[in-house]
């Protein structure tokens, strides 16, 4: 299989990297007889391109054209043992992407996660954890098999008390009814003990695919975790410092390719903050291949109407992750609201303070405006004080 898709994009030469050669051929295999036009409308690929895809597939012996385009005997033989497709539901699999049909298709699988979710730990708002519904986290599972990201991939969940990790796992096991899908991985980071721990109890009980890692996100990636994931999914605190670090972190995870994904879920906020946030996506390289308002729904989250939104990034060439060392900066709701900050312009290293009685009260606000000296919009934090609420105002900027 590797083969097939390596010989493709070796002689098209393709800028969206070799994700989308191989979802062009998983879509000959789900979908036999497709036509090309089809083809590009599902890989969002100019007709010409795909149909010069399509034809470097015909050569390498994985496609025929023979009444729309289909696999080969061997080209269907190698993506069931290489990619993992052997034993597939494939009805099951076409109800899950109509949006009207997958929670009745997925009934006693929902029924099976709100018991879980019901009886997972509470939620420690210290670090911004909040519970999203049953179905929400269901939800994602099945974005993740509809950007062909879920089946034969390895799979990282960045903070994990949202159960995602359970819900693609039991979402495989109703897509390979009759077991023995070894090839699909999940490993979830989190700093929460005892989320770990629940995850870890239901996936043996389950015989779930999972692994869990405690990791507090603030401490570089072990190296044994570098590179080696195919997409990963985050819903970080909800502070510009919180997305960069979480999203960075997983970057360091993903495989060294073009055109990965990152299931992002962040709060719905006002056009500032949104523009600040998408220079942080094109400071570490990420496009926005997608955003869906409201996708998520949340228990209880009165602060953000129970509601957020999910982006899909994807990775260039120019990839890199914003903190790939030790973080230092505030990073959770009330850290950022409780403390007053120093950020160093990295181009004339002019002193900026952020926060309760600083000249910008966001470090959104900083880098929307520019640095004071210079307008350059790069900073490094240098110093952190916090400031009680009785207290603030006295300005104090002692590095600690």
């Amino acid at each position: 299989m590797k083969t097939y898709i390596e010989q493709a994009s070796r002689n098209t030469r393709l800028q969206e990297g070799t994700q989308v050669i191989e979802q062009l051929l998983l879509e000959c295999y789900l979908n036999p007889g497709i036509s090309t036009k089809e083809l590009a409308r599902k890989t969002l690929l100019p007709t010409p391109v795909a149909a010069a895809i399509k034809r470097e597939l015909i050569k390498a012996g994985a496609l025929v054209q023979e009444r729309g385009v289909r696999c080969t005997t061997d080209g269907l033989a190698s993506i069931e043992r290489e990619l993992g497709y052997r034993g597939l539901n494939h009805s099951l699999y076409h109800e899950l992407l109509d949006e009207t049909k997958w929670i009745e298709s997925l009934k006693d699988t929902l029924d099976i996660l709100e018991e879980l979710l019901s009886l997972r730990p509470s939620v420690d708002v210290q670090i911004d954890q909040s519970k999203c519904t049953p179905e929400t986290s269901l939800r994602r599972a099945i974005l993740c098999l509809k950007q062909h990201v879920l089946i034969g991939k390895k799979i990282l969940c960045v903070g994990d008390d949202d159960l995602v990790s359970v819900s693609i796992g039991l979402l495989l096991q109703r897509l390979f009814p009759d077991g023995g899908h070894t090839v699909t991985h999940v490993d979830v980071l989190d700093i929460d003990e005892r989320f770990l721990t629940y995850i870890d109890t239901i996936a043996k009980e389950r015989g779930l695919p999972i692994r869990c890692h405690r990791l507090d996100l603030r401490e570089p990636l072990p190296e044994n975790l570098h590179g080696q994931y195919d997409c990963f999914f985050t819903d970080p605190p909800y502070t510009l410092q919180g997305m960069g670090l979480f999203v960075s972190r997983g970057m360091q995870a993903l495989k060294r390719e073009r055109g990965l994904p990152i299931f992002l879920s962040f709060a719905h906020k006002s056009p500032a903050f949104m523009l600040a946030m998408q220079r942080e996506f094109v400071r570490m390289g990420l496009t926005v291949s997608a955003n869906f308002p409201q996708f998520n729904a949340y228990e209880g989250a009165e602060m953000i109407a129970n509601r957020s939104q999910m982006f899909i990034l994807q990775t260039t060439d120019q990839s890199k992750p914003e903190y790939p060392e030790v973080f230092t900066d505030a990073l959770y709701t009330g850290e950022v609201k409780q403390t007053l900050r120093t950020y160093r312009c990295k181009q004339c290293s002019r002193d900026v303070y952020v926060g309760i009685n600083g000249e910008f009260a966001t470090i959104e606000q900083l880098k929307n405006e520019g640095c004071t000296g210079c307008g350059h919009d790069t900073f490094e934090m240098v110093a952190k004080k916090w400031v009680s609420p009785e207290r603030n105002d006295k300005r104090d900027h002692t590095a600690n």
